[in-house]
């Protein structure tokens, strides 16, 4: 997600979560504004929970992933590599551009390369760099989310904190405590505990989903990658 675009996500989810935590019951308000931030940071896991689902559905292509391997895998020993090209093209997504890559790599180079190891040495040099080009496509963000679990968790500890100190001082009063502040105090460091897990909890768990996705993506793009260059070997031998 681009900076540009970002930062005007940001300011909206601030907005909303003012929104929220003014609009809401008294026990929830008494959390404090500490839980305009901890809104904000479930919004943001929302966020980029959207943001990543819709590039690993664009990384796979316009059609079937599945179909698409195995149209390139029976295009390719009939040797039109034309059409396995243009079947790329079509395609589109990241595993399309590291096949179209080394496809279109080993098109321009077996007119010009008479050594057959340096021909496969080239076509495969040009898939590992289109998959370093593609890599960071499907991990960016992550990061973000782990962030988020981590800062979730924090910020609710932070709260219980705030509340704790406000709930001792009420309590540290001569004589009968302050039973409004002392409920104050507990109401605001429950509420921000609770927020702060329940992000956590959300944040971390897509964040193990998302890095298991791109994963899996990445090694179907190796295998597949390491199929279209035994085909290639097998079709310059014959």
């Amino acid at each position: 997600m681009k900076k540009y675009v970002l930062i005007p996500i940001v300011v909206l989810e601030v907005a909303a979560s003012y929104y929220i935590w003014a609009q809401s019951p008294e026990y929830i308000k008494k959390g404090g504004p500490l839980l305009v931030i901890g809104l904000t940071a479930f919004f943001l896991a929302l966020t980029f929970c959207v943001e990543r689902m819709f590039v690993l559905w664009r990384a796979g292509g316009r059609s079937n992933v599945d179909s698409f391997v195995r149209n390139i895998m029976a295009t390719i020993p009939k040797g039109s590599l034309d059409e396995a090209v243009e079947t790329c093209k079509r395609q589109g997504g990241c595993l399309a551009n590291v096949v179209g890559a080394g496809l279109m790599q080993y098109q321009a180079m077996q007119d010009a390369v008479t050594n057959r190891r340096d021909l496969l040495a080239e076509t495969r040099r040009a898939m590992q760099e289109a998959n370093a080009l593609e890599s960071p496509h499907l991990e960016r963000n992550l990061t973000a989310l782990s962030t988020i679990a981590s800062i979730a968790t924090l910020l609710g500890l932070l709260g219980t904190t705030i509340g704790m100190i406000r709930s001792f001082r009420a309590m540290s009063h001569a004589g009968a405590p302050d039973a409004t502040q002392l409920a104050l105090g507990i109401s605001e460091a429950l509420v921000n505990t609770a927020l702060g897990l329940i992000t956590a909890v959300i944040a971390t768990v897509l964040y193990n989903y998302f890095t298991t996705r791109v994963d899996k993506f990445n090694n179907m793009m190796e295998e597949t990658s390491h199929a279209v260059m035994l085909l290639l070997r097998q079709r310059k031998e014959s």
